[in-house]
């Protein structure tokens, strides 16, 4: 371990068989806004914008993978199938599988939550740590690591169904019915920076559906899906 770093980023390294070329941004990727909040000297940004990069990393590389493994699948079925691979409860697991809570770099009252806060706090995290990956080695190592901890789960998730959840039931509803697909737009967003709460909409076309609150945007958007689901269903 680097002493002047707050966690073990060698063991970090062993726990997802990826050796970090540049340590900053693996550093970047693990610190939750309210640790800045709590330690003002701290040189490194939050990681709320390599989440949002490894969103539509995690997103891509899926989809790749889905519509090769898959080649009679049509959109909607390819598509409800990411949507359980990348759901934010899904991803929690994944990172409590790979210990990421032990390294994860936050303020002391953010680590006393648990339940729905503590795994929305994971489900960013691991984002985050994906586009990192992607930053320090490319889009082979996102492979090897949605090979080794997410595409393992596809077959328990198919056995299950659990990919039933709330957007997935609209979307084959409102398939079947409307032949459109529907979409989540952020209405608004509120609370305080390091909690923030959003207000979702569900839209067919340019309508406004349903809305729904949540802790992160996934969150609102199954929520919002929940109420359009008690509309058509």
């Amino acid at each position: 371990m680097n002493k002047q770093d707050p966690i073990d980023l060698n063991e970090f390294s062993k726990v997802i068989g990826i050796k970090f070329k540049n340590r900053d941004i693996f550093l970047e990727s693990l610190t939750h806004r309210s640790y800045i909040n709590e330690n003002s000297r701290w040189h490194l940004p939050h990681n709320e914008r390599l989440e949002y990069l490894g969103d539509a990393v995690l997103e891509l590389a899926v989809t790749e993978e889905l519509f090769k493994r898959f080649p009679n699948y049509p959109e909607g079925q390819m598509t409800i199938l990411r949507a359980a691979l990348v759901n934010y409860q899904n991803l929690a697991s994944v990172a409590k599988d790979i210990r990421l809570y032990d390294f994860i770099l936050m303020s002391r009252g953010e680590r006393k939550d648990d339940g729905k806060a503590r795994e929305v706090i994971l489900a960013n995290a691991i984002e985050a740590v994906i586009g990192a990956i992607y930053l320090d080695s490319g889009m082979d190592s996102i492979k090897e690591f949605i090979s080794k901890f997410i595409w393992p789960r596809l077959p328990e998730i198919l056995k299950t169904k659990s990919y039933k959840d709330s957007k997935s039931e609209l979307q084959e509803i409102i398939q079947e019915k409307l032949k459109i697909t529907p979409s989540y737009r952020t209405l608004e967003e509120s609370g305080p920076a390091h909690k923030r709460s959003f207000k979702i909409g569900v839209y067919f076309e340019d309508k406004l559906i349903a809305e729904g609150e949540g802790q992160s945007k996934q969150e609102g958007e199954l929520e919002a899906a929940k109420e359009a689901v008690k509309r058509y269903k």
